[in-house]
């Protein structure tokens, strides 16, 4: 008898063991459950969404010719509330990974994933998507319904006109991926006021100084820090001493990747 329940419970272990296996699409799933859950998620992005579409939508509304405005970029104009929504966006990147410290959630996160390294990869990926997709329609919705109140203006423009298409999907692009690197930087400090803190002035304020300096490389190397290179994605046309929007772009996925590396190398190095 006793024999006969040891076999039964030898054979069993292997089954059970493959039921609990920590996986990377269980890890992504995990990630996905906790994101989509919190309340804060969508409160964030819907302010994000709302302050988009009716900035733009005021834009279109005031817009009269001949008021200065009409060398200013189409895209540019219509999503001028970027400049508030990066912060926001910023906000949320941060929280998805700093606030697991403040609440003491990531000792059972680590425990469960002991890599460490695919819940960082897996917190990405999940909030790179989320915000990609509800930044494209955002943007897309936002310059189609400014267009309305545009029309017949000097700013009127279409999505098959050039640049249009291509600016509309680097804007949201280059916003994503500036959330990257402010998860990333939540991951760095592991906490939600310095990561915030350390993103407006990093971010922010750092690229407007720069230029103060009497060096002209100065110049030429500011273009390519996250908040200058978002200007250059989400412009139709060349902007002036900016970076052209494809080396913008790479410009922001080297700063993101590196934001990330450094995480995880954190990540994998220090206790939790």
């Amino acid at each position: 008898m006793t024999s006969t329940t040891s076999t039964s419970t030898d054979l069993d272990a292997p089954s059970r063991t493959h039921r609990f296996r920590v996986t990377p699409a269980r890890v992504l799933r995990s990630e996905w459950h906790k994101l989509w859950t919190l309340r804060s998620t969508w409160i964030t992005l819907l302010c994000a969404s709302a302050v988009t579409f009716g900035i733009g939508l005021t834009m279109g509304a005031t817009y009269e010719d001949g008021g200065g405005d009409g060398d200013i970029d189409t895209v540019v104009l219509t999503l001028i509330g970027i400049q508030f929504t990066q912060i926001i966006v910023a906000v949320l990147g941060i929280l998805v990974t700093a606030s697991e410290y403040t609440t003491g959630m990531i000792r059972a996160t680590m425990t469960a994933v002991p890599r460490r390294l695919p819940v960082l990869l897996s917190k990405a990926a999940v909030f790179g998507a989320l915000v990609l997709g509800v930044t494209l329609v955002t943007h897309a919705a936002t310059f189609l319904g400014a267009q309305l109140l545009l029309s017949g203006t000097e700013q009127s423009a279409s999505l098959g006109d050039p640049g249009i298409t291509r600016a509309l999907v680097g804007s949201a692009i280059g916003l994503t991926l500036l959330g990257l690197i402010a998860l990333g930087l939540g991951a760095l400090l592991r906490s939600t006021p310095g990561a915030i803190g350390a993103f407006i002035g990093g971010i922010m304020i750092l690229p407007e100084v720069i230029p103060l300096l009497p060096y002209d490389v100065a110049t030429d190397v500011v273009k390519y820090f996250p908040a200058r290179a978002l200007e250059s994605a989400t412009s139709a046309g060349p902007v002036p001493e900016g970076a052209a929007p494809g080396a913008a772009l790479l410009a922001l996925a080297l700063w993101a990747t590196a934001s990330l590396t450094a995480a995880g190398i954190l990540l994998k190095r220090r206790d939790v």
